[in-house]
């Protein structure tokens, strides 16, 4: 895992019994990505299935909407081996992608199947023999893609898969329970690769869970229910700041404690001696901050009421007989 890139790989993405010749209309569209314009015999062209609506192995799928958000984003994106983003890696580039339904054909459930298929051409040279050697033979024949989408929502409940409580793989009535890949926002690169995941076509897809005002709140109940989640380097960012504000406040919160759990010891030495401190500091040390707090407030009212100052020219009246105590002191 990078950043917020999940790596998966597809079955049958290179389109088998294809013409691997152009016309005239798709040689214009190459040419739009090459410095000179190239001849129909200098290239090379291939289909290729990007990826699908279908159920992954990992327990996810593009929508449909999302599979045509990804036909635009895939246009003029490189070609490259295993996932290795190195310049010397680079073999083929996609020059036109479109969904396709395929008739009599559903997905595990149960809905119309649609994948997305490109087209991407490589120069006829010596250096790509090899390469076009191998696409034709069917030795290379398995892709997956990178992307990032924005959400990756529960198809049972429609809250984001990170946040709810079902689980992927699992059946909810007569329901199997799936991530929704929604809202791509960037398609970078696909790549040939040798060991598939996926049923179809191989994935690579990144998603943020987080983005809005209650990201902390998202990241914390991902959490609490042991949720798989990935973060890009402002998501990092934020989370680090959060968790400094909460190292912070838990530094003030300790000092806090420590200045409640002094009075109440202190306090109780007036109103309580016949408790030892040692014995009144390890009571307090298990009570919670209200605890500490209201035996703080009762002992101080005692304490107050113990050494509360009596007037020297001081008179009682005796209810009984009218008689008046501290008589000395009367005038």
């Amino acid at each position: 895992m990078k950043d917020n890139k999940l790596i998966k790989s597809g079955v049958s993405g290179v389109v088998d019994g294809e013409n691997q010749t152009v016309g005239d209309d798709e040689l214009e569209l190459i040419n739009r990505f090459t410095r000179r314009n190239l001849a129909k015999n200098e290239v090379y062209a291939f289909s290729v299935v990007l990826c699908d609506n279908d159920v992954d192995r990992d327990g996810e799928r593009f929508t449909t909407d999302s599979l045509y958000e990804l036909e635009k984003l895939f246009v003029g994106k490189t070609g490259i081996i295993d996932h290795n983003p190195s310049a010397k890696n680079q073999t083929a580039r996609i020059f036109s992608c479109k969904v396709e339904k395929i008739d009599g054909q559903k997905t595990t459930l149960g809905d119309d199947y649609y994948r997305l298929k490109a087209r991407a051409y490589l120069p006829v040279c010596e250096s790509n023999r090899d390469i076009i050697l191998a696409i034709d033979s069917g030795i290379i024949k398995e892709v997956s893609v990178g992307c990032a989408v924005g959400r990756v929502v529960c198809n049972v409940c429609g809250e984001d898969i990170s946040m709810c409580t079902h689980k992927k793989g699992e059946v909810y009535g007569s329901k199997l329970c799936c991530g929704e890949l929604v809202n791509p926002y960037d398609a970078y690169e696909w790549s040939f690769v040798a060991v598939p995941s996926q049923k179809r076509a191989g994935i690579t897809k990144g998603h943020k869970i987080f983005g809005k005002e209650n990201d902390m709140e998202k990241i914390l109940k991902a959490i609490e229910n042991k949720k798989a989640f990935a973060l890009d380097e402002s998501d990092s960012r934020k989370l680090c700041e959060y968790i400094d504000g909460l190292k912070k406040s838990a530094k003030d919160g300790v000092l806090y404690r420590e200045s409640l759990t002094r009075d109440v010891v202190g306090l109780a030495a007036f109103v309580q001696p016949d408790i030892s401190g040692e014995t009144m500091e390890s009571v307090a040390k298990s009570m919670t901050i209200e605890q500490l707090r209201e035996f703080k407030s009762a002992f101080e009212k005692k304490k107050k009421a113990a050494f509360e100052p009596v007037p020297q020219l001081y008179c009682k009246q005796d209810k009984r007989n009218n008689a008046v105590e501290n008589g000395q002191f009367s005038i």
